[in-house]
């Protein structure tokens, strides 16, 4: 028989956590992106993982919040431990492929629509790993059109993360493309969940291996939260993205500016050496 499905369970709050912490995790992400091209002196490979990171630990860690809030009436639900790890891998890894690509390619159409796609089927298949590790009395089916619709929400909203990235500039405006980016992901969450059908088996006695959701999935959120705080730390104390001003972190590049002015000015000391006063 077909089960009973709800995917909001506890209401507005899981729904609402999962999409802060996309946003926080998308607003890292950008703004590590930012900081490599604000300073091209800056530890690239360093602080494009430290984006990757913070964008595959955002969204893993908000389709997990999200999965809390999914309940099937008519059985319980379990997940495989290796299943969600490895989803997470797969979502670090995988969004660090676009974001590299980036980094080192540049920000060109053909380069950002490789980026975006690469990015956003990470992010799809990150989801629909993370659903292969639930294990329930039954058997769950999908609706080919809306996970469709789904894989095309997640390109889109990779690929608008990536050009904000390498576009905007400004930290109120990054932090307001995070915002949309937040949308966008949650919203090719639950595009992919309303493509969930749950067939239940008739045995009522029937076991399965797996550890209950809030057993397993709150204390391995913990660790991609506390990681995102962590991140959130250094970010925010890094001078060159509060400040946003290149110079500051290349003092050569003033030194040569004052150099240059000094060379230009009429009063500069190498005007007066080679036009000496007359004296009086």
């Amino acid at each position: 028989m077909d089960g009973t499905v709800d995917g909001f369970r506890y209401g507005a709050v899981t729904p609402v956590a999962a999409y802060l912490m996309a946003c926080l995790g998308g607003a890292l992400g950008l703004r590590c992106i930012v900081r490599t091209l604000l300073n091209t002196r800056s530890w690239k490979p360093g602080w494009l993982a430290l984006g990757a990171a913070s964008i595959g630990c955002g969204i893993w860690t908000m389709h997990f919040i999200a999965m809390i809030g999914f309940h099937v009436e008519e059985t319980r639900i379990r997940y495989d431990a290796t299943t969600t790890v490895l989803s997470l891998v797969v979502a670090v890894v995988v969004v660090g492929i676009g974001v590299f690509i980036v980094g080192y390619r540049g920000t060109g159409r053909t380069v950002l629509a490789v980026a975006g796609t690469v990015t956003g089927l990470g992010v799809a298949t990150m989801h629909y790993l993370g659903m292969a590790a639930m294990r329930l009395n039954g058997d769950v089916g999908y609706d080919p059109l809306g996970v469709a619709l789904s894989v095309l929400i997640a390109i889109a909203a990779a690929t608008a993360a990536l050009w904000s990235a390498v576009t905007i500039r400004n930290l109120l405006m990054s932090l307001g493309a995070s915002l949309v980016m937040g949308v966008a992901v949650s919203g090719m969450h639950y595009t992919g969940m309303a493509a969930v059908s749950v067939h239940v088996h008739d045995t009522a006695n029937g076991t399965w291996a797996g550890d209950s959701p809030m057993s397993l999935l709150l204390p391995m959120l913990l660790g991609p939260i506390v990681f995102l705080l962590l991140a959130g730390v250094v970010v925010m104390f890094d001078p060159l993205l509060v400040g946003e001003r290149p110079s500051a972190s290349r003092p050569d590049a003033a030194a040569r500016g004052s150099v240059a002015n000094s060379a230009a000015s009429p009063g500069s000391s190498r005007h007066e050496a080679a036009w000496p006063t007359r004296k009086r």
